[in-house]
This record gives C-alpha cells, sequence and structure tokens, in this order.
C-alpha cells in the first residue's frame, strides 16, 4: 500500500551537476560552502543519479538520507522533443507522488516515468537540529517508439455515466499485456463511499474490476488509468494519463425465482413493482434462462433478435429472427428482458427461447428504469450464469475473484493508493 505523500518547493536549480543547498546557501556538489555556509546537514542521494541518460521509465525514483528525515521532494518532467504552442516548456509533475518509510529516511515513487524526457527531481531533508539540506538530480529517460506503446482501447464505464451499484470496471487495452502485475497497480479507484475491490483479466486485453460486494449507492467514482511508462511487454510502455469519472446512481435490485413466473423489482432498498414474465423452457441449453447475477448491460427501445448472433444460423433447428422493443440485456449468450406481446403465458409459463419475455407495459418501465449495472438475481433453473458470460462477474465468490487477481491483495479505494508495485526492477 503507498504510503503518504511528501512533496515541497526547493530552490535549487541543476546546473552542470547536482545542486546541494544547507540552509538558505546553494553550491555545487564538490564545492566549499560559500559564505555563511554549513557543511553540516543530513547528506542525500538521489536515483537514478544525475546526468544519467536512457533510463527506463519504470525504474522507481529514491531519495535516502543519512543523518535526518525527507521532508519534500518535487518532481518535474519535461519532454525532450516538445514546448507549448506558446513557446514554453511543457512540465508533468505526476511523478511526485511517492511514499516514505517509517523513520522518514527513504522516500520511493508512487508512479512511473514519462519515455523521452528530462526528468528533475528536488529534495530536501532536515536533521533532528532543524538543519536543511537541498539536492537536485537531473537525468533522461528512453525514448518510446510511438506504435510501440499501450493504450487504453475501450472502456465500460465512460466519463460521465451514471450506472447501477454492481457496476464493474472494464477496461480493454490495444495490445495484449504480459507484467499484469504492474498495468493492474497503475490504474487507481477513488470513491466517495470506499470499498474494497479487485482487478481479474478476462483475457490479455481486458481487465475487470469488482467491488467485493456492490457500490454504495448515490456517490462519484474516479478512475485513474496512469499508463505512463508503465511496462506492457518487454520493450513496451504507456504513453498516456486516462481518467475515467462516473456516478453510482441509485440501487435497482431485481430478483426473479424463475418457477414463480415473477420479477420483484426494489429501488433503494423499496419494493417498487412486481412483473409477471415468461422465462426459457428449459428443453435444452440454449433455451434455460441462467441461474445466478447477472447485470444489466445495455438497452434498446427496439431491437431485431436473430439466433445466427448466438450460433444458431439460418436454417438450423430452433432459429428464430424477431423484432422486439424495450430489451435489455442481461448475458452475452442472448438473453434479454423484452416486451412479448405475442406470449399468452406471461405469469403462468415458461414458452421463451431463454428471454425474460414481460408486458409492454412492464416491459417499457423496466427498460425506462434501467441503468448499466443494475443487478438481476436469478434463481430455479439448471443453468448457472458462467463468470465471463456477460458481466456475470459476482458468480465468482469474492475468495474466488481475490484468489484470481495478479496482486492477490484488495484494492481500496479509499485514495490511499493500489496494492503493489507499478515499478519493474530498481537500477
Amino acid at each position: 500500500m503507498k504510503g503518504r505523500a511528501v512533496r515541497g518547493v526547493v530552490h535549487g536549480l541543476a546546473v552542470g551537476g547536482t545542486v546541494v543547498c544547507m540552509a538558505t546557501s546553494c553550491t555545487l556538489a564538490g564545492q566549499a560552502p560559500g559564505p555563511g555556509g554549513d557543511e553540516h546537514g543530513p547528506e542525500i542521494v538521489i536515483t537514478p543519479e544525475n546526468g544519467t541518460d536512457d533510463v527506463v521509465p519504470n525504474t522507481p525514483m529514491r531519495v535516502v538520507v543519512d543523518g535526518g528525515a525527507v521532508s519534500d521532494v518535487r518532481v518535474e518532467q519535461r519532454p525532450l522533443d516538445s514546448t507549448s504552442k506558446d513557446g514554453t516548456e511543457e512540465r508533468d509533475e505526476t511523478a511526485s507522488r511517492g511514499s516514505v518509510d517509517k523513520d522518514g529516511s527513504v522516500w520511493v515513487s508512487d508512479w512511473n516515468l514519462q519515455p523521452g524526457a528530462e526528468i528533475t527531481v528536488y529534495a530536501t531533508a532536515e536533521d533532528p537540529g532543524g538543519q536543511e539540506t537541498e539536492v537536485v538530480s537531473v537525468f533522461t529517460t528512453v525514448d518510446v517508439e510511438e506504435e510501440e506503446h499501450l493504450s487504453l482501447d475501450s472502456s465500460f464505464p465512460v466519463t460521465g455515466d451514471v450506472v447501477g451499484v454492481g457496476m464493474p470496471v472494464i477496461i480493454d487495452f490495444d495490445r495484449p499485456v504480459e507484467n499484469k502485475e504492474q498495468v493492474e497497480n497503475s490504474i487507481e479507484i477513488v470513491s466517495e463511499h470506499p470499498v474494497s475491490g479487485a482487478w481479474n483479466w478476462v483475457s490479455d486485453e481486458m481487465a475487470v474490476f469488482r467491488p467485493q460486494e456492490y457500490w454504495e449507492p448515490h456517490q462519484n467514482v474516479r478512475v485513474d488509468a496512469r499508463l505512463t511508462g508503465v511496462e506492457a511487454s518487454e520493450g513496451v510502455y504507456g504513453l498516456d494519463e486516462h481518467t475515467i469519472e462516473f456516478e453510482v446512481g441509485r440501487e435497482l435490485i431485481s430478483t426473479m425465482h424463475v418457477p414463480d413466473h415473477e420479477m420483484k423489482v426494489s429501488i433503494d432498498g423499496e419494493h417498487a413493482r412486481t412483473i409477471p414474465v415468461s422465462n426459457g423452457t428449459g428443453q435444452r441449453d440454449f433455451n434455460t434462462t441462467t441461474s445466478g447475477i447477472h447485470l444489466t448491460m445495455e438497452k434498446y427501445s427496439s431491437l431485431v433478435m436473430d439466433s445466427a448472433t448466438v450460433g444458431i444460423p439460418e436454417g438450423s433447428p430452433g432459429h428464430y429472427r424477431l423484432d422486439v422493443d424495450w430489451a435489455v440485456r442481461t448475458s452475452n449468450s442472448g438473453e434479454f428482458a423484452h416486451a412479448a406481446p405475442w406470449n399468452g403465458r406471461i405469469g403462468s409459463a415458461d414458452t421463451s427461447n431463454g428471454c425474460t419475455n414481460m408486458s409492454v407495459e412492464d416491459a417499457r418501465w423496466f427498460h425506462d428504469q434501467s441503468l448499466m449495472g443494475d443487478v438481476l438475481k436469478t434463481t430455479g433453473t439448471d443453468r448457472e450464469l458462467e463468470w465471463d458470460n456477460g458481466w456475470g462477474y459476482y458468480q465468482r465468490s469474492w475468495e474466488e475473484w481475490l484468489d484470481h487477481s495478479i496482486t492477490g491483495a484488495p484494492h481500496v479505494t479509499d485514495g490511499s493508493g493500489t496494492p503493489g508495485s507499478v515499478h519493474g526492477e530498481d537500477l
């Protein structure tokens, strides 16, 4: 877990060497103090050391103090090949955040470095008598080819979305990730009401975060994907930062015991509606409604439902093609809750191809109420929803989910950081 951040402004600038400043006077390292200077004070060692070139971006920065404690660290990053449109130098201080050990003598950066940049580290330490020393180190990081970098390809949710309490955070990357732990730890999630959660990988390109239980309703959540400098695979680094800000809305949870032919919907803990339904006939696996914890994924006011999209092409037994209204998806195996005015057995028998049939009035109400990430708990059938069918991620118990996490530790969304390191090997 990341510790407290130590930051501050120092007053030395590196000009051809490491600058050491004691009290209010500054001298270049190796030179005698000027008039009024004091040769005593804590010693500071910064790594990477001053003048180093082509540092790997996921190298941890360290400030080690002998004879005192770290009081301030500031890091500036300036791209080697760019300036802003007004001619001023672009600088970024993302990497400034760091953690100190218990006695305050070692500071380590929390995040990685920008590739192809000049990095300036300003460090200040103080001894028990109040004497301060300030040191500056300047080095450069190795550049990364534009076509050989990791980036975020897509996400659910996106900024501005209002979602249900079960909503996972789903990140799709634009290339396979080998160093999953480093990438996982580069994504920090912070919520107004903190929860414990963890990541699982559905594939080498897709990572999914879910809370241990559900999100508390009526709150804001922020996802900071600090991919800059993270090593996805050998020689492939991130160049970008991505922020997603979404809102968890009201809590809508639906429950359905299939043999009862009804769905009960509660909103913020209060019963809102009982909906007569007709589910799958259960004659074979395909037309059996799945039992388990589903999440609503998307919704349509009208939709063409074609069994060819789930592996039953035209001309095959069981093929269908229907125009339906007020459809809400609950899995990737073709399950929707939707209007079925042709079904005269709604509320009394299960006659569908696996979907949850409703009257037009009830289906429209459910469609209008639904947010992405609402919870539907279904019981009473002999087909279990697979954990990776749609967003069936709560089908894994919390213990199983945590066991499948690369870090093996919970990520608490309280702003305290991620469970492990984003860095590669030390210098």
